[in-house]
């Protein structure tokens, strides 16, 4: 399937976990049944693309082996593509197990560990796929246990300058680099919310600017809210993530950050 991105949208990116552990929705979505009702719900609420991962990277999860990852996500992709084209992100930071989801036309690889295994880049370049390069500290195992920067900013936009760079040099087209600021992952509350302010800096990189702030820990904390209720600060942090030059929004509420994200930028483009 031929897709592209166009700095003239903004992207909601669906997300489903197959995961026994996600912070949010672990086990919900284990079998046929409840996958095909989640796709397809999405796909109604005007999902533009459908991120799937099958490792969760919640601070402290542990992670599994290629073998596992595989196991849960080639028979669910297999799944998808026997009733839907729509576009396919997939989370996962293994080369192997990226490599036997292409043959089920995805189209975005999202990597939050940014290329570490050098071979997913390589595959991004050979395949002519989109490769979303994430921001974090260390590991999820230990990225929360204090973590500092000298600038949160100029350190993050430096770190994806350099990774930039490393997926170009593989031959990757820089208009397929996806870059994400990591909100969450080796961050401090104050760190994100200095990142969101700021957000519009890194679009000096790259028009194709990912966010991942849905039901996060830093809505919850800033409202005093249970990641159950955290859907109308999602949608403010969606807000001015957009104002911010933001174009990929990943959710776990489509319909709502579709509706919201929809009349944001008709105001932005209005101006």
């Amino acid at each position: 399937m031929k897709f592209n991105l166009s700095k003239k949208e903004a992207y909601i990116m669906g997300i489903l976990n197959v995961t026994p552990d996600s912070f949010y929705d672990g086990g919900e979505y284990t079998d046929e049944k409840s996958i095909e009702k989640k796709v397809r719900e999405m796909i109604s609420n005007g999902v533009d693309i459908i991120d799937i991962g099958a490792e969760s990277s919640r601070p402290g999860s542990m992670r599994i082996s290629s073998q596992e990852e595989m196991k849960r996500l080639v028979p669910i992709v297999e799944f998808i593509r026997k009733f839907t084209n729509i576009p396919l992100s997939i989370d996962s930071v293994k080369s192997e197990v990226i490599s036997a989801l292409i043959p089920y036309d995805i189209q975005i690889i999202n990597d939050i560990s940014a290329g570490r295994d050098e071979n997913i880049i390589s595959i991004a370049a050979k395949n002519n796929l989109y490769i979303c390069i994430m921001h974090m500290q260390n590991n999820p195992e230990n990225m929360q246990n204090d973590p500092r920067y000298n600038n949160v900013t100029k350190d993050i936009f430096n770190y994806l300058k350099e990774k930039m760079t490393l997926c170009i040099n593989y031959g990757v087209e820089k208009d397929k680099i996806i870059i994400d600021p990591g909100f969450g992952f080796g961050k401090t509350l104050d760190h994100n919310y200095t990142l969101l302010k700021n957000l519009d800096k890194f679009s000096a990189l790259s028009n194709n600017i990912l966010i991942g702030i849905s039901r996060k820990s830093m809505i919850g904390n800033l409202l005093d809210k249970s990641v159950d209720d955290r859907l109308e600060g999602s949608l403010a942090a969606t807000t001015i993530s957009l104002v911010n030059k933001a174009s990929i929004i990943r959710t776990h509420d489509v319909l709502e950050t579709k509706i919201a994200s929809n009349a944001i930028k008709r105001i932005i483009d209005a101006a």
